[in-house]
């Protein structure tokens, strides 16, 4: 056995940012966060290409990935039972026509473990899915604070898989994903006095939804050798459209506030909204269907190169309690480029043969719009991203620590938007071993 585990808001003259809760974008204001998932950290060293399964790594995206082929130098007798952990650490630098800042985050990212049984497998684990993390200020010309933004949470998923290799080259999968978490987020406008001076009180308002919901991931994978050397790898999952249920809270208070101390705010009175007289306290959230499909060819154990496509249809996303007139929706597609090489799988004279380099590039449209209020010129939050990394050999032959680097540009700043660069790293443990073996003895 495994012994050890080795907004709606366009800035206005200036903005400040903070990292919280896993995530450093002010972006994390729109919707219900951040996308945080994407990927193990394999599949984002490849930009994100996920239609690649083996025996030895979990894919966490695609469940067909549970089963597959034994181990050919085990005698073909047994898959190993897989487990891989991972977290990351973000670094951003902001900026806007007027201003900069950077943030950092450290955060996890997923916890699973896949076990085999014949031409079954089955695997179970949990991630945080979006992050909600922001401190946002507006200013005026004169740089007078009018409002400050906060916001903290984001949506977790717990899920469970089953896998079936129907034939040697095509393997077939699904997921049942139960999404929970909560989001909560306040704003502060701030008032002044006829001589430009802070009023003593200002007022506040608070937000908080507690969701929840159960949502499917069907995919399958099929691997055919094209002659001798040469494998072709192909991929498809698709998600149908869920709800989430949202039960949500609203209220406003008088609090006393400085404009200079972020986090020091003094809540002298509050009053309760009532959501179920305007039919809000508990809504439905939709969770649009996404589709993803990709193919590529390499040699086994050697190299591998392949493309990948994603299509989610963003524009039917809803959220009720949060709508503006300045945000819309636009359908969210994402294009991944990536492989990996290993210069010598078997090498038993040198280490870093047995490596896995990986690389990779991604262009992502997020599906977030922005309308200028004054020019209604649309701006889309779109993502650029380069990946590199590697898996170095630890423990036994099958187990490996993944290393991630990634560097991309999210945003713009036309219309007086943020413009984010970011730095990720990555880091995980595949580790694996084998439960089930066959006496060779009576």
């Amino acid at each position: 056995m495994i012994k050890k585990l080795v907004i709606v808001f366009i800035t206005f003259f200036t903005i400040q940012c903070y990292a919280q809760e896993g995530t450093a974008s002010p972006y994390s204001f729109y919707g219900i966060g951040s996308l945080k998932f994407k990927g193990t950290v394999e599949n984002r060293s490849m930009g994100g290409l996920s239609i690649y399964t083996d025996s030895i790594h979990m894919n966490l995206r695609n469940p067909a990935g549970y089963a597959g082929n034994n181990l050919e130098f085990y005698n073909k007798e047994s898959r190993p039972v897989k487990f891989t952990v991972g977290g990351s650490h973000s670094s951003v630098d902001l900026k806007s026509n007027r201003s900069t800042d950077n943030a950092t985050s450290s955060t996890f990212d997923y916890l699973a473990l896949s076990v085999p049984i014949g031409k079954f497998g089955f695997g179970f684990g949990l991630m945080p899915f979006t992050a909600v993390g922001y401190k946002l200020e507006s200013v005026d010309s004169e740089g007078d604070i009018l409002n400050r933004f906060n916001g903290q949470g984001g949506l977790n998923k717990a899920f469970f898989g089953l896998g079936y290799q129907i034939t040697e080259e095509l393997s077939i999968g699904v997921d049942a994903h139960y999404n929970f978490g909560n989001i909560q987020n306040s704003t502060i406008e701030f008032l002044y006095d006829n001589d430009g001076f802070l009023t003593q009180y200002q007022s506040q308002e608070n937000n908080r939804s507690d969701l929840s919901g159960l949502n499917f991931n069907i995919g399958v994978s099929y691997k055919a050798m094209l002659n001798e050397k040469l494998e072709l790898v192909t991929g498809a999952t698709f998600t149908p459209e869920s709800n989430l249920v949202s039960k949500n809270e609203r209220s406003f208070s008088t609090v006393s506030a400085s404009s200079t101390t972020v986090g020091q705010e003094f809540v002298v009175s509050t009053i309760q909204t009532d959501l179920a007289a305007l039919g809000l306290e508990e809504t439905d959230l939709v969770l649009p269907s996404k589709f993803s499909i990709g193919a590529g060819i390499g040699q086994p154990r050697k190299w591998f190169a392949g493309v990948e496509y994603e299509s989610q249809k963003t524009s039917n996303f809803s959220n009720v309690l949060y709508s503006s007139s300045t945000t819309l929706y636009e359908d969210a597609t994402r294009f991944s480029l990536g492989g990996f090489y290993i210069p010598q799988y078997n090498s038993f004279s040198s280490y870093f043969k047995r490596a896995v380099f990986r690389a990779g590039v991604k262009y992502e449209k997020t599906g977030l719009v922005f309308i200028d209020p004054i020019t209604n010129v649309r701006e889309s939050i779109n993502e650029f991203g380069i990946s590199f990394g590697i898996g170095l050999p630890v423990g036994n032959a099958i187990s490996n620590a993944n290393l991630g680097f990634e560097i991309g540009k999210r945003g713009t700043t036309n219309s007086d938007l943020v413009q984010e660069n970011f730095i990720n790293f990555q880091l995980s443990l595949s580790l694996n071993d084998r439960w089930f073996q066959k006496r060779k003895y009576d």
